[in-house]
């Protein structure tokens, strides 16, 4: 993945900061997703399920491990073999976290009180999450579309959230999430309090969190202004 986030002054117009998008990216969607946990997961959630061990499988677990504090194991899962030993071997020696390699999408989702997938986002699908593998009381948050979840396990949750449901309304155009369930809230009317979040601990929930770019922006302006205060960075001639 490349990218490439300008900033301009929001008086003039005049470029101020030229930066590589890729790892903002892949920060500030491991921060969505805490963000949705917060308000969509069980308080005290203890297991996690990873199923993807990419860039966004490493952000999400590094976000989760920090909002949830009680997390005690995590379950791993990639059809790459090498890259899910890899994942492994480097996230638990960064986060001293028990975490276990499993050999199948199923092992990865049973018994998790938090599920992300973070797969390709794929245009024809094949998915494999069956509604009786998630638990009861348990959140998911899919970074890969309906490429993982069967319909019927995402028509299973209490709960349908999105981060943005007008995108979500505008993809469904483009093919994806036909006959998906019906959007119960985004996230900004859950955190803004027009929507309850989590109500019971039994509820199954998910946020389907797309990916908003404004979040780019916002987590690139805290990067300028901290780069400011600290005097790092290249400075350019115009």
């Amino acid at each position: 993945m490349t990218g490439l986030i300008i900033l301009n002054d929001f008086n003039t117009g005049f470029p101020i900061c030229i930066m590589d998008a890729s790892w903002v990216t892949a920060k500030r969607t491991g921060a969505a997703t805490a963000v949705a946990a917060k308000y969509l997961a069980r308080k005290g959630s203890r297991t996690l399920g990873i199923l993807g061990c990419g860039v966004q499988g490493r952000s999400n677990l590094e976000v989760l491990a920090v909002m949830f504090n009680e997390l005690k194991e995590v379950k791993a899962y990639d059809v790459n073999s090498e890259n899910l030993k890899k994942y492994v071997k480097e996230m638990t020696e960064r986060l001293r976290l028990k975490i276990r390699p499993v050999n199948s999408p199923r092992e990865a989702v049973e018994g998790c009180d938090i599920v992300v997938t973070a797969g390709p986002i794929l245009k024809h699908r094949d998915p494999v999450i069956e509604a009786e593998w998630f638990k009861d009381g348990g959140f998911a948050c899919p970074l890969d579309y309906d490429s993982y979840w069967k319909l019927e396990a995402m028509h299973s949750m209490d709960k349908f959230c999105t981060d943005d449901r007008a995108q979500l309304i505008h993809t469904k155009s483009i093919g994806h999430f036909q006959d998906s369930p019906e959007i119960y809230a985004d996230l900004s009317e859950i955190i803004g309090g027009k929507k309850p979040g989590r109500e019971r601990e039994t509820e199954r929930i998910m946020s389907m969190n797309l990916g908003l770019a404004i979040n780019d922006m916002a987590v690139a302006i805290k990067i300028y202004e901290a780069a400011k205060e600290k005097g790092i960075g290249t400075w350019l001639p115009l």
